[in-house]
């Protein structure tokens, strides 16, 4: 398949990525004037289109401080793109892209099953007892 690496949304894109997220338990109820808030904030946006059709087929956002922190969110595949290779692709291009690779630690968050995958792509879990606290 082909494929082409954005760095930004369009409309059309913006209105796609509200509706994977419409399909995932931690991003349920996102409204599409919210998505378009945070696309449009200060995070580093990597978006995969495909290029047939034109439709969004994997995303992720990063925020950073540029030397210490960069937190990785919303990593998501589209259904019909999985296992192609777009989850290490994202991860490839967030390593590689200038903002970023200087920065100390690359960090995420997942669901427990989604540990030996993101351990493939060099992350670990062993992160010194750290604990996630959430206020909200």
């Amino acid at each position: 398949m082909s494929y082409s690496d954005l760095d930004r949304l369009d409309e059309r894109l913006t209105r796609e990525l509200c509706e994977l997220y419409r399909h995932e338990w931690w991003t349920e109820g996102r409204s599409l004037e919210d998505v378009r808030r945070m696309a449009e904030g200060d995070s580093i946006v990597f978006a995969v289109r495909h290029d047939p059709s034109g439709e969004l087929a994997a995303f992720a956002r990063v925020l950073t401080d540029g030397v210490y922190k960069a937190l990785i969110f919303d990593v998501i595949v589209a259904p019909a793109h999985r296992r192609s290779g777009l989850g290490e692709r994202l991860a490839r291009r967030i390593a590689s892209h200038p903002r970023l690779a200087g920065v100390r630690h690359h960090e995420l968050y997942c669901l427990p099953e989604l540990v030996p995958y993101y351990e493939r792509l060099g992350f670990t879990s062993e992160v010194g007892g750290i604990v996630l606290m959430r206020r909200g």
